[in-house]
Parts: structure tokens; C-alpha cells; sequence
């Protein structure tokens, strides 16, 4: 198992739970209240499937290589 997939793993779990909380509560704060018990499994899959590419762009910028070689202003330039 790669470096960048173990990295990845990590971060599936902390943008999807951030993800799913962010759609749960605009699920319940909107007028689609009344049908949450049936829109939470298009909730799940939605964060699920946005999450998945997102960790998988933001693990190279963790590694320690990449604060090494480019610093920490790399997000400046």
C-alpha cells in the first residue's frame, strides 16, 4: 500500500464526516426536511463520492517531502 493511499485513507475520514455534517444540516435546515429520513442515503453516497477525490488531491501535500522541497509558502505562489 502506497504512502499517498495510507494519507489518502486518513483524510477520506475527516473531509467525509465534515462533508456529511455540512450536508446533514443543510438537509434538515431546508425545505427537503420532510423527506430526510429518504434523501439521507443520497446524503451518505454524495459525501462518499466527493470526499474520495478530494483526499485523494490532498494527500501529496502531506507528505513531508513536498514541506521540504517546495516550503511553506507553496500556497502563495
Amino acid at each position: 500500500m502506497s504512502i499517498r493511499l495510507q494519507i489518502a485513507a486518513m483524510l477520506f475520514m475527516m473531509i467525509q464526516a465534515v462533508l456529511f455534517f455540512a450536508g446533514t444540516l443543510f438537509l434538515l435546515l431546508s425545505p427537503l426536511s420532510q423527506e430526510a429520513m429518504a434523501l439521507m442515503p443520497w446524503v451518505v453516497v454524495g459525501t462518499a463520492l466527493l470526499s474520495l477525490p478530494l483526499s485523494w488531491a490532498l494527500a501529496p501535500r502531506l507528505r513531508a517531502r513536498t514541506w521540504r522541497r517546495e516550503g511553506t509558502m507553496e500556497v502563495l505562489k
